[in-house]
C-alpha cells in the first residue's frame, strides 16, 4: 500500500486495532501497535525496525524497538481475538499445518541452527517456524505460529538466557507444535474441518493418529514409499495352540507394498481426469484415482493392538482403513503425488481432490507475509521478539484480508461520470 492508501484506511485500523489488541494494557502500547501495522502495510523493500520508523511520519525507532523487544505485553490473546474475528469470515474448507524457514547469520538468534532451509532448498543456518492456517479457495490466515527450537538449544543456558527463551520451552519435533498448536485452538472453542499438510508431516503415522485420536478428518500429502495393504487383503489368523494371552497376533499373508506399488498395479480405467480450480491460466486438471487401504508398519500397528489388547485382549489384525488418493498427471510416466485421509468411505474424489489442492492458498499466504508484509524481516533476535513480531504481521495480514473481502458499498456517481444520453444495451 502507498503512503495514500494507508491514510484511507486509518480510521478502520484504529477500530481494528483497538479491538485486536484490547487486551495489550497501555494506550500508548496500543498506540505503537498501529504505528508498526501501518509501517508493515506501507510499500517498502525492507519491513526492519529501522526502516519501517524512516518511512512513517509518527514513527519512533526507539519505541517501536522497545514495543517489540522489551515490552512484555501477552501476544496470546492478540491471536485469539484474530482468530475470533477471521473464522467465520474466511469460512474454511480446511486448516493447513505447514512451516517456513528464515536464513539468519550468527548463532545468537532464539532458535536459529544449521538445518533444512525450505527458503534455500538446502541445508543452512536459518530459524524454522510451524504455522496453521484457516483456509479456503478465496481466502487464507494464519491461526498459530510456534517457532522451533533444535535440540541443541535444548541445554544451551547462556543462548537461552541471553534470547529470553522461557525455561519451559524446550525441543519438540515439529509435528507435536503442530499438535500443541491444534490443542490450543481446541481450548479456545476453534475446530478444524479437516487438517491437511505436504509430506513432511503426512508421512508420520503418529501424527496422523493423534489426529484420528482427536476425533479430526485428515487429508495430507505422503511419500510413495509409506506401505499399505489392500483393502480386501485379510490377515491369517494362527493357530492357537498356547495360553490365553500368549496367542501369537494375526499377519497379513504378504508384507505391505509401498503406496507407489499399489498405485501402478490399478487398471488405467481408475484413473479419472477432474478439473479442482481454475486460475487465471484456465481450468487445472488432472487424472486422480481413490481407492481405499489399510496403512501399515509398525507406527500404525503397535497402537492398533495395544488398543484392542487394552479393550479386547485380542487383536484380529484387522488394520484400519482410509483413503489414498492418486495423482497422475497426463503427461507424466508414473504418478506424482499420494495422499492419505480418514474421511467417510462415502467421501466423493472431487472432494478429496478439492481439499488435497487447498494448499495453494497457504503459498499465497507465505508469499504475502515474507514479501509484502515482512515476516522475514524482523532482526531482533529474542523469543518475545521474535512472537511479538510475527503476532503483528498475523494481524496487518488479517487486516488486509478483511477489507479485501468486506462487501464493496457503491460509490454514488460524480457530475464528471454521469453520461449525457442513454446508455445503450445489448
Amino acid at each position: 500500500m502507498d503512503a495514500h492508501e494507508v491514510n484511507r484506511v486509518r480510521a478502520t485500523l484504529a477500530l481494528y486495532v483497538a479491538d485486536v489488541f484490547a487486551s495489550v494494557p497501555r494506550k500508548d502500547q496500543r498506540a505503537k501497535g498501529d504505528c508498526y501495522l501501518r509501517g508493515l502495510m506501507l510499500d517498502g523493500r525492507r519491513k526492519s525496525i529501522q526502516a519501517m520508523a524512516a518511512r512513517l511520519p509518527d514513527g519512533n525507532e526507539q519505541n517501536l524497538q522497545q514495543f517489540v523487544n522489551q515490552s512484555t505485553w501477552d501476544p496470546v490473546p492478540v491471536q485469539r481475538r484474530i482468530c475470533e474475528r477471521m473464522l467465520p469470515l474466511i469460512a474454511p474448507v480446511a486448516w493447513v499445518i505447514d512451516d517456513v524457514s528464515v536464513p539468519k547469520d550468527g548463532r545468537m538468534s532464539a532458535g536459529v541452527a544449521p538445518q533444512y532451509c525450505g527458503a534455500l532448498g538446502k541445508r543452512a543456518n536459518c530459524q524454522v517456524a510451524v504455522s496453521v492456517h484457516a483456509a479456503s479457495d478465496t481466502a487464507s490466515c494464519p491461526l498459530q505460529w510456534s517457532l522451533f527450537l533444535p535440540e541443541e538449544w535444548a541445554s544451551d543456558t547462556d543462548r537461552r538466557t541471553i534470547t529470553r527463551i522461557p525455561p519451559e520451552v524446550t525441543h519438540r519435533e515439529k509435528w507435536r507444535l503442530a499438535l500443541d498448536m491444534l490443542d490450543t485452538l481446541a481450548a479456545w472453542g476453534m475446530t478444524p474441518p479437516v487438517i491437511v499438510a505436504d509430506a513432511a508431516y503426512g508421512t508420520n503415522a503418529h501424527l496422523r493418529a493423534a489426529l484420528a485420536d482427536r476425533h479430526i478428518a485428515y487429508m495430507p500429502a505422503v511419500r510413495s514409499d509409506v506401505t499399505a495393504h489392500p483393502f480386501d487383503a485379510k490377515p491369517v489368523a494362527p493357530a492357537r495352540n498356547g495360553p490365553v494371552g500368549c496367542w501369537p497376533q494375526p499377519r497379513y499373508r504378504h508384507p505391505a507394498p509401498s503406496l507407489s506399488a499399489l498405485a501402478a498395479g490399478l487398471r488405467q480405467d481408475a484413473f479419472t481426469l477432474l478439473t479442482w480450480r481454475q486460475d487465471s491460466r484456465g481450468q487445472l486438471r488432472s487424472c486422480f484415482a481413490a481407492v481405499r487401504i489399510r496403512p501399515a508398519g509398525k507406527a500404525v500397528e503397535r497402537p492398533v493392538k495395544a488398543a484392542a489388547s487394552a479393550e479386547q485382549g485380542w487383536w484380529d489384525g484387522v488394520l484400519p482403513d482410509c483413503w489414498l488418493l492418486i495423482e497422475w498427471p497426463s503427461d507424466a510416466e508414473a504418478p506424482t503425488d499420494y495422499w492419505l485421509s480418514n474421511l467417510p468411505s462415502d467421501t466423493p474424489i472431487i472432494d478429496l481432490v478439492r481439499l488435497a489442492k487447498v494448499r495453494w492458498r497457504i503459498e499465497h499466504d507465505y508469499r504475502e507475509l515474507k514479501h509484502g508484509l515482512g515476516l522475514d524481516h524482523f532482526e531482533g533476535r529474542s523469543w518475545p521478539g521474535w512472537h511479538h513480531h510475527v503476532t503483528l504481521v498475523t494481524a496487518a495480514h488479517a487486516f488486509l484480508t478483511e477489507q479485501r473481502l468486506a462487501p464493496k458499498v457503491p460509490a454514488p456517481d460524480s457530475p464528471s461520470t454521469k453520461s449525457s444520453t442513454p446508455s445503450r444495451t445489448s
